[in-house]
């Protein structure tokens, strides 16, 4: 069975204007959200995404709904990650906490993007040239080893955003405090750029290298343009309240960047057998599709996916326990910030740029 048409363009009607809705929420309501109220929206785009799960698996069976739901929570787990980095941004630019909500819609926006042009420019390679999953898979194994074991490999990259920030400062009028979320602002009669226009650079480069590594990851589990989006779209949509949510969570996934490299392993993997089934390169077998690679399913990858996610983030919370029942009695605990910064020196995640 196919995923009927209208569904596919309703569908994408629908989330479109719920992204719509939730920006103009913001702009006109700016505010610090409360646990229970980013609770409740989390809660709300988790089932959102769970009914549309089930309205696939009605429509068009439940290999389709099993796509979704495994590119969905892979594509969750690797936002999950773009919060240790932006914790670091707002904090190493003194973003007012009250405007922090407009940047992360501006870095859930560009996110979007970002990534649907990697997924039509992924489509379209994949469609002319079968063999690109032999890079995808290679490029994911390398991911996941650099994840697990960051190494001195990512000082080139903290130089070059660091060159890149630098370079927008010297080119362009910054003022040296914020005008509410306002990128451009008036000082002595003057008209020059506020620093949210680096922070909304920073963001975008942090989802530029993040797109890198989810979207060959999403190809592994499903090729459907359409699922690789929808998955992507409901992954970022409750990241803005996680935000929030986790803020003061972020010291006990110590762990979670295991389970993510376990997840690029694993679809790395599955790709590169993807690959040899339909293997055409002349060099390899003779050109001939390699039958005895074993076929993974969907479903064996979900259950590895939320086997991973469930491993790293009870192992996070048992290690976190015995730290705490460790320390000595009156110890300061961790604030947001500096736990981020532990869980990113861990990851290998650049600390992005200084500050304004």
């Amino acid at each position: 069975m196919e995923l009927p048409v209208w569904f596919e363009v309703g569908s994408l009607i629908v989330l479109v204007l719920i992204l719509i809705g939730d920006l103009l929420l913001i702009l006109k309501r700016p505010h610090i959200p409360s646990t229970k109220e980013s609770t409740l929206w989390v809660v709300f785009y988790v089932t959102l995404a769970l009914i549309f799960a089930g309205l696939m698996w009605y429509f068009a069976g439940g290999e389709y709904a099993g796509q979704f739901i495994a590119g969905w929570l892979t594509e969750y787990s690797l936002s999950i990650d773009n919060l240790f980095v932006f914790v670091l941004i707002m904090n190493q630019f003194a973003v007012p906490r009250r405007h922090q909500q407009e940047v992360l819609m501006v870095g859930i926006i560009i996110a979007l993007v970002l990534r649907g042009i990697f997924i039509l420019l992924g489509a379209a390679i994949i469609e002319n040239f079968l063999p690109i999953f032999y890079v995808f898979g290679a490029f994911l194994c390398w991911t996941a080893w650099r994840q697990a074991f960051p190494g001195a490999d990512h000082e080139d990259e903290i130089k070059k955003e660091s060159f890149i920030i630098r370079m927008l400062r010297r080119r362009v009028d910054i003022s040296d405090h914020y005008d509410g979320a306002k990128v451009r602002t008036t000082v002595a009669g003057q008209r020059m750029f506020t620093p949210m226009i680096i922070v909304f650079v920073a963001i975008g480069m942090t989802d530029l290298l993040f797109a890198l590594d989810s979207i060959p990851a999403i190809f592994g589990i499903t090729t459907n343009p359409f699922i690789v989006f929808t998955a992507n779209i409901f992954a970022l949509m409750g990241l803005r309240q996680l935000y929030f949510l986790l803020g003061g969570l972020l010291d006990r996934l110590k762990y979670l960047h295991y389970g993510i490299a376990f997840i690029l392993a694993f679809i790395g993997v599955k790709l590169i057998f993807h690959a040899m089934h339909e293997n055409e390169l002349p060099f390899i077998n003779g050109g001939q599709h390699i039958t005895w690679v074993p076929d993974i399913s969907t479903w064996m990858s979900l259950g590895v996916i939320i086997t991973s996610m469930v491993v790293a983030t009870v192992a996070s919370l048992i290690a976190s326990s015995r730290e705490r029942r460790a320390a000595p009695a009156g110890a300061a605990a961790a604030s947001p910030v500096e736990a981020a910064e532990e869980v990113a020196e861990h990851k290998g995640t650049p600390p992005t740029v200084d500050g304004p």
